[in-house]
């Protein structure tokens, strides 16, 4: 056996099996009997064999006879080789007509008397030669025993049993497989259902959910407005009894003063006089009042019920509130008082804004102060300015408005002050607080909401703004306080009548464009942040939502936040609402940096006046872009150039010319001699006495914050329920990709039939790129659509590693359930040989693999860019997959390739169920292919080593998104 099989594995793959090596019984010079096929030969009496140690084959040149049934007789080869199992393999039969000993298609020695048919003379693999296999719809027990099958079983070729069939499953008399199509048909029912089910209900839960919190929110408003209405009756009574008594305190005092001439009572008179029935109702009332101060005092810690008018206990603080009633119920009843206070305040006129700074139990933020000096801001390589020479300070509890015609570099301002600018080349200093420490240090602190809307379009707005509070506000604020924190700012932008509407995509509407740019002053206004920077936070707002966020702002401001934000022609009434204004001229230069109140008694002092009925800002805009002209004498490229002589700051060489023009339009007792002796800006003269660092330094990062937020595993665990809503509310996007994974599985599963000579391979191949292509797609809506929201949210000072892990856990909920879906049709109209387990175990480690690199491709490319990877990828690297042997470097390349791991895989699941009679064929299979039956789990470990590889990769990639 061990001659024959080493002759066959060095026999040429295309040639016949039964040439075999010259040897001692069978060479040019001797030929007994037994060397022709189905014959055999035994070893001489005389001689001894050492059968265990055997180095060659012995002399068998005895009693040559006829191959016995059960084995098989090589031709060339002198002895007999027992058929495996899974074979049948009887004496043949000659066919007198066409001379062949049947079924195995050898002829007789030409000229030969004595010889007869004998045994079967080969083994081979199925593709050359099925003639020892037992037939398909047969199973053979025995090598000399064939039996066909039974109905409710099946018989695969080289059985050497009968299979009982599944229940609900089709097999009749002889056949070769079961029929699944049946369970089939019940599993594409029973996942449509399910999809169904998950597509309509899905939100439906969240809706429920939210209808359930509505209606406890709605009880806690009205709860919060009975009590605070109880609370004025209340303090109505006591102001009512305190009048009363005060009233008789004096009615008692004028009855005791008309009653001085009048003459005494008589001692023996037992009956009370009206003055002592005056002082004892006095005494009660004020008894009553001194009890009606201390219960209203101490009402805080109580609730009154109006319906039976019982006072019952609440609990005081927020940290021992854990229901949603009672946070609702702490967090209204907080609102009801602010309002109540504001409203005594007047509305925030100057003395309510004195009357709340005083307020011992206001609450207190950081300040952050932020002063420039000479910010300067060049393109690299093209020597353009975009901010020249910029000086000033922006004051906390202030509101800054940043203006200018278009090309001003309002927005490279902003973006510079805030630390985001790239590209540039930035000189000057920036100090906060006095010290040159970067933005970076305090951005935990730091608000900034940018032109576009960037917001999470399938949440809804309260989802976006909790979610926002929760991550970025202190860790060790109880969860009522950031509720209240979240209720505040949806009161204050007037949003609760849209806070459960979703916000919108572009497939799916939402609330309005206005609505969307509250929501998104709103995100940063939840963080309670010290320095609050907007980009034109007014654009697309009609004129009462603008003085609708403008009064939020300026409620922000009051408790001490630093704002500045861009503005494009502002109303008169915003503009008035501003504390200070940065008016800025083309290139970058300032033209004016001060208080409001007096930007029109600084361009007046050199003969620009505003007309009448002409808002302020509009007119210096219209100058600063050359529509107006301004008065005799000057022109608005002069400006910059008056507001640093005004400061006393020093004038760039190539804007001198200008001074010498200004100088000629004074004479005579010109505006530049009064602008030359006028006093220097407050912000310029306190800039003067501070020498610091000309130097910005950006690189040095320490938290300066004092704010510690929430860490890794709290950040994670609000990243995983809010990518949770957002699948949840995607049920239609994930149910399509079920659903062609459903179709892609009965189709590949119908092309691909498992054969014995290639077990399974084309389909398999197919198999992979299929799954590669749709689990890539899928992999890429993970991150290509939320790139901007990741990056504004990284800015923030969110976790990045909570983010990629969330996203990918909730992906690998997908992993677990897609292989099903995708193996309950191909597994049943394919039907291989392997298990289920086993196909289910490749197809999850695979799909685990392409989800790592379509997470690389949607994080490094652009959208179109990683779709169109995602389609070649798969398609290309099955072909390196299937290069040739001989090919030397696609042999190299094939072993890097994940179709190689997983065909091989697939192939090897396969084909360890084919043994016995299919020895030869599955070894000569694997041969060919290069693959190693033993290298099963290697396989998958590549694959899943893969998988981690290519997320560690994406995760790299989103760590340097988050920096450019």
């Amino acid at each position: 056996m061990k001659f024959y099989f080493s002759s066959f594995m060095e026999t040429d793959a295309d040639a016949d099996a039964q040439v075999l090596k010259l040897n001692r019984n069978c060479n040019l010079n001797s030929w007994v009997p037994g060397c022709e096929p189905g014959w055999a030969c035994s070893i001489p009496e005389t001689e001894q064999a050492d059968l265990k140690n055997i180095k060659e084959i012995p002399d068998r040149v005895f009693d040559s006879q006829p191959c016995c049934a059960g084995f098989f007789c090589p031709r060339g080869l002198t002895c007999m080789i027992p058929c495996p199992l899974g074979s049948y393999c009887p004496r043949a039969q000659l066919n007198q007509s066409t001379g062949v000993c049947e079924p195995y298609a050898y002829q007789l020695p030409p000229g030969s008397t004595t010889h007869s048919c004998g045994g079967a003379d080969v083994w081979a693999g199925v593709g050359g030669s099925d003639d020892i296999f037992c037939a398909a719809g047969s199973y053979c027990p025995s090598t000399i025993q064939v039996i066909h099958c039974s109905r409710g079983h099946y018989c695969m070729q080289g059985s050497t049993e009968e299979t009982v069939c599944f229940k609900l499953s089709t097999c009749n008399p002889n056949s070769n497989s079961q029929n699944l199509h049946a369970y089939g048909f019940m599993l594409i029912g029973a996942l449509s259902l399910v999809l169904i089910v998950f597509y309509n209900c899905s939100d439906q839960v969240l809706t429920t959910r939210y209808e359930r919190i509505s209606k406890s929110r709605e009880r806690a408003i009205k709860s919060a407005r009975e009590t605070a209405h109880a609370r004025e009756k209340w303090q109505v009574a006591k102001d009512a009894a305190r009048k009363g008594a005060i009233g008789l305190q004096k009615q008692l005092s004028r009855t005791l003063s008309r009653n001085k001439g009048d003459a005494p009572v008589p001692a023996s008179s037992n009956k009370p006089t009206g003055v002592h029935n005056a002082k004892k109702e006095a005494g009660n009332l004020t008894k009553m009042v001194q009890s009606l101060d201390s219960d209203l005092d101490s009402n805080s810690g109580f609730d009154l019920a109006i319906g039976d008018r019982n006072i019952k206990k609440q609990v005081p603080k927020s940290k021992q509130l854990h229901t949603k009633s009672q946070i609702f119920k702490y967090a209204y009843g907080q609102l009801e008082k602010e309002k109540a206070m504001e409203q005594m305040q007047q509305n925030l006129t100057f003395s309510g804004v004195i009357s709340m700074a005083t307020e011992t139990d206001m609450k207190t933020r950081p300040t952050i102060e932020l002063a420039f000096k000479d910010l300067t801001i060049t393109l690299r390589n093209k020597h353009k300015h975009l901010m020249r020479r910029v000086t000033g300070k922006l004051l906390p509890g202030r509101i800054s408005a940043v203006m200018g015609p278009s090309g001003a570099g309002k927005t490279t301002f902003l973006s510079a002050v805030a630390g985001k600018i790239r590209g540039c080349h930035i000189s000057g200093s920036i100090l906060i607080n006095g010290k040159p420490d970067s933005i970076h240090c305090y951005k935990k602190i730091v608000g900034f909401v940018p032109q576009d809307d960037i917001v999470h379009g399938n949440l809804t707005v309260e989802e976006n703004l909790g979610f926002s509070a929760r991550c970025r506000l202190s860790a060790h604020m109880p969860k009522a306080d950031k509720v209240l924190v979240v209720e505040r700012v949806i009161e204050a932008l007037g949003l609760q009548a849209i806070r459960d509407s979703l916000v919108g995509t572009v497939e799916k509407r939402g609330i309005s464009g206005g609505q969307r740019k509250r929501v998104n002053v709103g995100l940063e206004m939840v963080m309670e942040p010290s320095l609050l920077i907007l980009d034109e936070p007014t654009s697309g707002l009609d004129s009462s939502s603008s003085n609708l966020l403008i009064r939020a702002l300026k409620r922000e401001a009051i408790e001490g936040v630093n704002i500045c934000m861009v503005l494009h022609q502002p109303s008169y009434t915003l503009y008035q609402m501003f504390d200070d204004i940065v008016l800025l001229a083309k290139g970058g230069l300032t033209v004016y940096h001060g208080p409001v109140k007096k930007v029109e008694e600084y361009f007046g002092s050199f003969g620009i006046h505003v007309p009448d009925r002409v808002n302020p800002p509009d007119h210096f805009i219209d100058i600063l872009e050359g529509i107006v002209k301004p008065c005799a004498g000057v022109t608005a490229e002069q400006l910059p150039v008056r507001w640093m002589l005004h400061n006393g700051y020093s004038v760039p060489p190539d804007m001198l010319h200008y001074c010498d023009e200004i100088a000629s339009a004074s004479k005579g007792g010109s505006s530049i001699s009064a602008q030359e002796t006028a006093e220097p800006s407050t912000l310029g003269s306190e800039w003067k006495e501070e020498e610091q660092e000309p130097s910005i330094k950006f690189l040095k990062i320490h938290d300066l914050s004092n704010r510690q937020t929430p860490g890794f595993m709290r950040q994670y665990r609000y990243f995983l329920g809010r990518i949770c809503k957002q699948r949840l509310r995607e049920a239609q996007l994930q149910a399509a990709d079920f659903f062609i994974l459903l179709l892609a599985g009965a189709c590949l599963g119908c092309l691909s039939k498992t054969k014995g000579d290639t077990f399974g391979y084309y389909g398999y191949m197919y198999s992979v790129i299929a799954v590669s292509l749709l689990c890539k797609i899928s992999a890429i809506r993970s991150f290509s659509m939320d790139k901007l929201h990741y990056k504004r949210e990284r800015d923030a000072g969110m976790s990045t590693l909570a983010y990629f892990l969330s996203k990918d856990t909730i992906d690998l909920f997908n992993i677990l359930i897609k292989p099903l879906v995708f193996l309950s049709m191909f597994y049943s109209f394919s039907n291989p040989r392997s298990t289920f387990p086993e196909n289910y175990i490749i197809v999850l480690c695979l799909m685990y693999c392409v989800t790592g690199i379509g997470y690389v491709f949607a994080i490094a490319l652009q959208p179109a860019q990683a779709q169109l990877w995602c389609v070649l990828l798969p398609v290309v690297l099955t072909l390196i997959a299937n290069q040739d042997k001989g090919d030397k470097v696609g042999r190299i390349l094939r072993h890097y390739c994940y179709p190689t791991w997983a065909l091989e895989a697939f192939l090897i699941a396969n084909a360890q169920r084919f043994s016995g009679v299919w020895l030869i064929t599955r070894c000569a299979s694997l041969n060919d292919l290069g693959y190693d039956v033993h290298r099963w789990v290697i396989c998958l470990l590549n694959l899943i080593l893969s998988g981690i590889g290519f997320r560690v990769m994406s995760y790299y990639s989103l760590v340097k998104l988050g920096r450019k």
